[in-house]
Protein backbone atom coordinates (compact mmCIF):
# COMPACT_ATOMS: atom_id res chain seq x y z
CA UNK A 1 0.00 0.00 0.00
CA UNK A 2 1.36 3.39 -0.94
CA UNK A 3 1.23 6.39 1.38
CA UNK A 4 -0.97 8.20 -1.14
CA UNK A 5 -3.61 5.54 -0.45
CA UNK A 6 -3.14 5.75 3.31
CA UNK A 7 -3.75 9.51 3.10
CA UNK A 8 -7.30 8.80 1.91
CA UNK A 9 -8.30 6.13 4.44
CA UNK A 10 -10.15 6.69 7.69
CA UNK A 11 -11.92 4.56 10.28
CA UNK A 12 -15.56 3.71 9.54
CA UNK A 13 -16.46 1.81 12.70
CA UNK A 14 -20.03 2.73 13.72
CA UNK A 15 -19.20 3.33 17.37
CA UNK A 16 -16.00 5.26 16.78
CA UNK A 17 -16.51 7.98 19.35
CA UNK A 18 -14.23 10.75 18.18
CA UNK A 19 -14.50 11.72 14.49
CA UNK A 20 -11.42 13.95 14.81
CA UNK A 21 -9.31 10.88 15.65
CA UNK A 22 -10.56 8.66 12.79
CA UNK A 23 -7.95 10.14 10.46
CA UNK A 24 -5.12 9.59 9.85
CA UNK A 25 -4.87 5.98 10.85
CA UNK A 26 -1.66 5.34 12.79
CA UNK A 27 0.76 2.67 11.57
CA UNK A 28 1.85 -0.14 13.89
CA UNK A 29 4.65 -2.68 13.34
CA UNK A 30 4.95 -1.93 9.63
CA UNK A 31 7.41 -3.32 7.12
CA UNK A 32 8.34 -0.70 4.52
CA UNK A 33 9.57 -1.34 1.01
CA UNK A 34 10.90 1.17 -1.52
CA UNK A 35 9.76 0.37 -5.06
CA UNK A 36 11.00 2.60 -7.87
CA UNK A 37 8.31 4.37 -9.86
CA UNK A 38 8.52 6.75 -12.78
CA UNK A 39 8.15 10.34 -11.61
CA UNK A 40 5.36 12.40 -13.13
CA UNK A 41 5.57 16.01 -11.93
CA UNK A 42 2.23 16.96 -13.49
CA UNK A 43 0.48 14.20 -11.53
CA UNK A 44 2.20 15.22 -8.28
CA UNK A 45 1.17 18.87 -8.65
CA UNK A 46 -2.44 17.89 -9.53
CA UNK A 47 -2.61 15.62 -6.46
CA UNK A 48 -1.41 18.26 -3.98
CA UNK A 49 -4.88 19.81 -3.36
CA UNK A 50 -6.28 16.32 -2.66
CA UNK A 51 -3.61 15.38 -0.11
CA UNK A 52 -4.20 16.15 3.54
CA UNK A 53 -0.76 17.65 4.12
CA UNK A 54 -0.80 17.73 7.95
CA UNK A 55 -1.80 14.04 8.00
CA UNK A 56 0.88 13.10 5.46
CA UNK A 57 3.48 15.09 7.38
CA UNK A 58 2.51 13.36 10.64
CA UNK A 59 2.65 9.92 9.01
CA UNK A 60 6.02 10.49 7.34
CA UNK A 61 7.49 11.66 10.65
CA UNK A 62 6.27 8.48 12.35
CA UNK A 63 7.90 6.41 9.60
CA UNK A 64 11.15 8.46 9.55
CA UNK A 65 10.57 9.60 5.98
CA UNK A 66 11.92 13.05 5.12
CA UNK A 67 9.26 15.42 3.82
CA UNK A 68 8.92 19.20 4.25
CA UNK A 69 6.43 20.31 6.93
CA UNK A 70 4.70 22.65 4.49
CA UNK A 71 4.10 22.81 0.76
CA UNK A 72 6.30 25.48 -0.88
CA UNK A 73 4.73 28.46 -2.63
CA UNK A 74 5.56 27.18 -6.12
CA UNK A 75 5.78 23.39 -5.74
CA UNK A 76 5.83 22.82 -9.51
CA UNK A 77 9.19 24.62 -9.66
CA UNK A 78 10.77 23.01 -6.60
CA UNK A 79 12.76 19.97 -7.77
CA UNK A 80 13.77 18.89 -4.26
CA UNK A 81 10.19 19.08 -2.99
CA UNK A 82 8.77 17.13 -5.96
CA UNK A 83 11.36 14.39 -5.50
CA UNK A 84 10.65 14.12 -1.76
CA UNK A 85 6.89 14.01 -2.41
CA UNK A 86 7.29 11.40 -5.16
CA UNK A 87 9.45 9.20 -2.93
CA UNK A 88 7.06 9.50 0.01
CA UNK A 89 3.69 8.94 -1.64
CA UNK A 90 4.51 6.78 -4.66
CA UNK A 91 7.68 4.81 -3.92
CA UNK A 92 7.17 4.04 -0.23
CA UNK A 93 5.04 0.91 0.20
CA UNK A 94 3.71 -0.65 3.38
CA UNK A 95 4.11 -4.41 2.92
CA UNK A 96 2.98 -5.74 6.31
CA UNK A 97 1.66 -4.41 9.59
CA UNK A 98 -1.49 -2.65 10.63
CA UNK A 99 -3.22 0.70 10.93
CA UNK A 100 -4.86 1.79 14.18
CA UNK A 101 -7.70 4.22 14.75
CA UNK A 102 -6.94 6.61 17.60
CA UNK A 103 -10.69 7.19 18.06
CA UNK A 104 -11.80 3.62 18.83
CA UNK A 105 -8.65 1.49 18.70
CA UNK A 106 -9.82 -0.61 15.75
CA UNK A 107 -6.94 -2.33 13.98
CA UNK A 108 -6.83 -2.71 10.20
CA UNK A 109 -4.33 -5.36 9.08
CA UNK A 110 -2.06 -4.91 6.07
CA UNK A 111 -0.99 -8.13 4.36
CA UNK A 112 1.13 -8.29 1.20
CA UNK A 113 0.61 -4.56 0.76
CA UNK A 114 -3.20 -4.78 0.88
CA UNK A 115 -5.10 -3.10 3.74
CA UNK A 116 -8.13 -5.01 5.01
CA UNK A 117 -10.74 -2.29 5.60
CA UNK A 118 -13.65 -4.72 6.00
CA UNK A 119 -15.58 -4.48 9.25
CA UNK A 120 -17.33 -7.16 11.27
CA UNK A 121 -21.13 -6.95 11.18
CA UNK A 122 -21.34 -5.50 14.71
CA UNK A 123 -19.01 -2.64 13.66
CA UNK A 124 -21.11 -1.50 10.70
Amino acid sequence: MRLITHNMLKCHVKNCTDPDKQFPLRFKDVQLEQIDAERNDEFLVRMLPRIDWPALSKTTKELDIILPETVPGNPENDEEFLQALHTAILETHIKQGSMLCDGCGHEYKITNGIPNMLLAEHEI
